[in-house]
Parts: C-alpha cells; structure tokens; sequence
C-alpha cells in the first residue's frame, strides 16, 4: 500500500476547521476518480490539520498528488498556512473492525 500525508499548520483553530472542510470536500471527489482506498483526517487543537491517504498503486498515488495540488493551491490563495507533505510506503497498520456487541434482552 501506498500513502500520502499531508501536515498543514494553520494561524487559528477557525482557520483551521474551514481548511478542513474545504479540503475534505475537494479530497472526497477524488476517491472514485484516483481510486483511494483510504482518506482518513485530523484536526488538532493547535490549529493543525493531518490528512493521511492510501493508494493500492503508485499510479493512482501520483495521479492523486496531481490532482489534490489543485485543491491545496486554491487553498493556499485564500488562507496562510505552512504545509509538509510526503509520499511513503505502508509498513504497518492495525484498524479495528467496528462490530455491535450489545444483547437485546426480550
């Protein structure tokens, strides 16, 4: 598996959630279309957000990274950020499966 993560720093808490929902929405229309298998974020309370994506393939990964520079450049016009970003490798990784454990009694 493939990954891509992003780490953007912003001024504010405010400025921050606002990225976060921008960005969400330009990422989530390129799941179909650059076939991702996983897009997962975080908003941190310093006013950051982490954006960590997976690719079964190189060619979906760099077909994504052209894509989503689209959003962030937009991005970057309208709020002041600091950005860092790398592509890497899956090495390892554990989720837990989400299950309903409850007994209905009756």
């Amino acid at each position: 598996m493939y990954a891509k993560v992003y780490n953007l720093k912003f001024p504010s808490m405010a400025e921050a959630k606002i990225a976060a929902s921008y960005i969400s929405d330009g990422f989530g229309k390129l799941i179909v279309e650059c076939n991702l298998k996983a897009l997962n974020m975080s908003l941190g309370q310093c006013g950051s957000v982490t954006i960590q994506t997976k690719f079964s393939s190189s060619e979906d990964l760099r077909k994504f990274e052209t894509r989503a520079s689209q959003t962030l450049s937009e991005l970057r016009n309208s709020l002041a950020y600091t950005e860092k970003h790398y592509a890497g490798v899956y090495i390892y990784a554990y989720e837990a499966e989400a299950s309903d454990t409850s007994l209905s009694l009756g």
